[in-house]
């Protein structure tokens, strides 16, 4: 069976690799699409439900870098999942993760935001 052009471009080639490490990179790139979510959900809560908690500032800063790591997410895990598809394709080694140290961070300032406004 052919592949589409649309694909075949996006893939550039190569081989294809065993159906079962497609389908678990396929699984990361959910569980990415999930965090995303969470993190989105989490943006939106913190803007309609946390006005008695926090200032108009620190909510509005707090809920737009949520959603901010949302979206960076979003679309890093699917330039990630593309990624590894052509290393898997061409059998090279797999992309460094840069991914997992940005929300690493992200998520730690967002935590310490929230740990110094509640101490105070």
């Amino acid at each position: 069976m052919q592949r589409s052009r649309w694909s075949h471009r996006l893939l550039s080639g190569g081989q294809e690799p065993d159906p079962r490490f497609t389908l678990a990179n396929e699984r990361t790139f959910l569980a990415w699409i999930r965090t995303s979510l969470a993190l989105l959900a989490g943006g939106v809560a913190v803007e309609a439900f946390a006005a008695e908690i926090f200032s108009l500032e620190i909510r509005k800063t707090l809920s737009i870098t949520l959603l901010l790591l949302a979206m960076f997410i979003s679309a890093s895990a699917c330039i990630r999942w593309l990624n590894i598809e052509r290393a898997m394709r061409h059998k090279r080694p797999l992309p460094f993760p840069l991914l997992i140290p940005a929300l690493s961070v992200g998520g730690t300032l967002v935590t310490l935001v929230l740990i110094s406004l509640v101490a105070l």
